[in-house]
């Protein structure tokens, strides 16, 4: 049996996906009713509390804001029994998921740090990206799952890997969409027609991935949902990277810029919405 904890914004969909497609019986647990009760109708079975899920499952996803939640959910999780794999798909510091891959092991116990990337449409499509770290029997056995909800799966080394990369991936992230902010304010200033711009700015060098989504579904029309990845989860992820970066001696001055605008950006009452927000600020 498959458990799933953390029902929100990606774990639901990720957890459907599952359900929907590898044919596993499921489990999940999650301290709102509503996710459950939607999630019943796709077979998925609801759990009374951690222990329930730790008892009964040999494979166990987690989907949870990020490294206190994911480390007080472990520490429930250290009873679960030797050969069980545990596959965090949060965003947590790198020391973290190595950390609780040292205690599992020491357990009997696999730990896969597997966080996810891309949009909230993506999780629902199955088309996600996942960033590994983990021991190689550990990836073989989990990497049929992922691909349930992930069209591109890629173990980036041993232990940890997977949150540096993803780390790395969301300060890329953030400091784009400050980039696209200022190339719209600079657009509009002009009096020029911003979606034209866009449209125009994808062609060419100037493209991303944030662009064609962020800019456009988001900062283009001024939408930004509060039930989708918030300026307070994007502080949270710049924070783990300006971390490692002064344990390491490197200047991130671009990042610390990001997160100069994120916090100006919850300061201004934003800090539950969606993040591209920041646009707002200019």
């Amino acid at each position: 049996m498959i458990g799933f904890t953390g029902l929100g914004v990606m774990g639901e969909p990720i957890c459907r996906n599952l359900a929907l497609k590898s044919g596993a019986r499921m489990l999940a647990y999650d301290t709102r009713a509503e996710p459950l009760d939607r999630l019943a109708a796709c077979g998925v079975q609801a759990a009374r509390d951690l222990h329930d899920i730790a008892e009964r499952c040999e494979i166990v996803f987690l989907s949870l804001p990020g490294g206190k939640e994911v480390a007080q959910v472990c520490a429930a999780l250290l009873a679960v029994r030797p050969g069980t794999l545990v596959v965090d798909l949060s965003t947590t510091p790198v020391a973290l998921a190595r950390e609780l891959h040292a205690r599992f092991a020491a357990r009997g116990i696999g730990f896969v740090d597997a966080p996810v990337a891309r949009t909230r449409a993506a999780a629902h499509a199955g088309t996600l990206s996942v960033m590994v770290g983990c021991d190689e029997p550990d990836f073989a056995r989990v990497q049929p799952l992922l691909a349930h909800f992930a069209t591109d799966v890629a173990r980036c080394g041993g232990p940890g890997a997977g949150q540096a990369i993803k780390i790395v991936n969301n300060m890329l992230l953030f400091q784009n969409v400050v980039a696209l902010a200022e190339a719209l304010a600079l657009v509009r200033g002009l009096g020029l027609d911003a979606g034209l711009a866009l449209q125009v700015l994808a062609k060419g060098s100037g493209d991303s991935f944030a662009l064609r989504n962020h800019a456009t579904k988001a900062m283009l029309p001024g939408d930004f949902p509060k039930n989708a990845f918030p300026v307070s989860y994007a502080l949270k992820d710049i924070g783990y990277a300006l971390e490692l970066a002064e344990r390491l001696g490197v200047p991130l001055t671009g990042a610390a810029n990001a997160r100069a605008l994120l916090e100006r950006a919850a300061a201004a009452g934003h800090a539950e919405e969606y993040f591209p927000v920041i646009a707002k600020l200019f």
